[in-house]
């Protein structure tokens, strides 16, 4: 029987932000989301505050302020960085790995015999080497692993470490009843309210629930998840994530944008941003899409929301083709007289960058342009993104992201290192 368990790091952003602040231990620390809009990660002395996840900052500045809270704006190079050493690290407590998000990461622990002292010592690790405070979950399925997880955080007896073999059949039915349904992995907001209407109320009433009657109110994966919560393994490690079928890049502006040259900037930022993506898991996209709209919030602004699909004669990945197109559906869907407030680019059909269909009456692309984009990647993953990059994306800088109260990038920019 496989055993799973899932690491993931406690508040991870907030948990970020304090690894190189040290006078930051035991004080509440807060992380915004884009342009500093609402709260996106709190630590555990701030939710002890009442502060809540996905609030406007607005709303909670004044407690903030009374109970000398650090704020910080979303610092992704940072936490992008932190994430891949903390997994790293988890990798080498486990037989297999499938790191599932910026701060979750499965790993299959079959044959260890003391699990409670493995997943002790693998906590403590991750602490000294990286920083990052973590809880371990253990269970026969990955559902059951992340409920585990769950009750480790929650309860502090746990003491950041659960394994639901360590309860009697009795116990861990009525642990499940105390957990509601919504808490259970791949349970969203809305399946949960279809649940509750059906008497559905908690993961025990879940895991007793018939497959058959789950499956035909609402699909497979449902009923692999009423599956799981019985033990019985229906999903298998990834140990290698599979290729994204859609590559979205887009971001609000700090400011509102009226003029073309800005959304143009915008745009070819994220266009070559998508197309790095797409290098990345070794493919190609066909479609090129381009969107910009208004502030839906500003009732009183004129609304408008522009969407144009532009075809490649060639899937490509390479940063100035993509970038040209998206600049030509820019074009397209451009009107003067608004105040924009987000712009983005979506890549579509997307495949393998060594299965090419070509077109019979096209010009064949120049194949030294993949060695171009090759070097500029390696550039700037040696000297950081954005040392090379299409001139373009510096036509305005009007769009940039607000974040007033970024911390430094402590671990992936020289200018920012930290001096001892």
């Amino acid at each position: 029987m496989p055993l799973f368990a899932l690491v993931d790091g406690n508040s991870f952003y907030a948990s970020c932000e304090g690894v190189f602040r040290p006078d930051l231990i035991g004080k509440p620390i807060v992380v915004l989301s884009n342009n500093d809009g609402c709260v996106v990660a709190r630590s555990a002395e701030a939710k002890a505050l009442g502060i809540k996840g996905f609030v406007p900052f607005f709303e909670i500045r004044h407690l903030c302020q009374k109970h000398d809270v650090a704020v910080f704006s979303s610092n992704y190079a940072l936490y992008g960085d932190m994430s891949q050493r903390m997994m790293q690290v988890i990798g080498r407590w486990g037989i297999d790995q499938e790191v599932y998000s910026v701060d979750e990461s499965f790993i299959t622990l079959d044959g260890i015999p003391d699990l409670r002292e493995h997943a002790t010592r693998l906590r403590a690790d991750v602490l000294q080497r990286v920083g990052i405070p973590t809880c371990v979950g253990i269970g026969p399925s990955k559902t059951l692993a992340k409920l585990a997880n769950h009750v480790g955080k929650v309860y502090p007896r746990a003491q950041g470490v659960f394994a639901w073999h360590w309860l009697t059949p009795e116990w861990q039915d009525k642990l499940m009843a105390r957990i509601a349904v919504g808490e259970v992995w791949g349970i969203g907001r809305r399946i949960a309210e279809r649940l509750a209407a059906m008497g559905i109320h908690s993961a025990l009433d879940l895991k007793h629930a018939d497959p058959r009657d789950i499956k035909r109110q609402f699909n497979v994966v449902v009923e692999r998840t009423v599956a799981e919560l019985n033990g019985i393994s229906c999903l298998a490690l990834e140990d290698v994530a599979p290729a994204k079928q859609q590559i979205i890049a887009s971001r609000s502006f700090a400011e509102l944008v009226h003029d073309f040259d800005t959304l143009a900037s915008a745009i070819s930022h994220h266009a070559c941003r998508a197309a790095e993506k797409l290098r990345r898991q070794h493919s190609h996209a066909r479609l090129v899409a381009v969107s910009i709209r208004t502030n839906r919030f500003r009732q009183q602004d004129a609304q408008y929301a522009g969407w144009e699909v532009y075809p490649l004669i060639h899937p490509s990945s390479d940063s100035a083709t993509i970038t040209a197109a998206a600049l030509a559906g820019l074009r397209r869907v451009y009107r003067p007289g608004y105040s924009y407030k987000k712009a983005g680019v979506v890549l579509m059909e997307i495949g393998p960058a060594d299965r090419v269909q070509p077109d019979l009456f096209a010009p064949t692309p120049d194949p030294r342009r993949g060695r171009v984009m090759a070097v500029m990647d390696h550039i700037n993953r040696e000297y950081g993104r954005g040392t090379l990059r299409l001139a373009s994306e510096k036509l305005h800088s009007g769009w940039a992201m607000r974040q007033e109260k970024r911390s430094p990038r402590w671990t992936t920019c020289w200018r920012e290192l930290p001096v001892v």
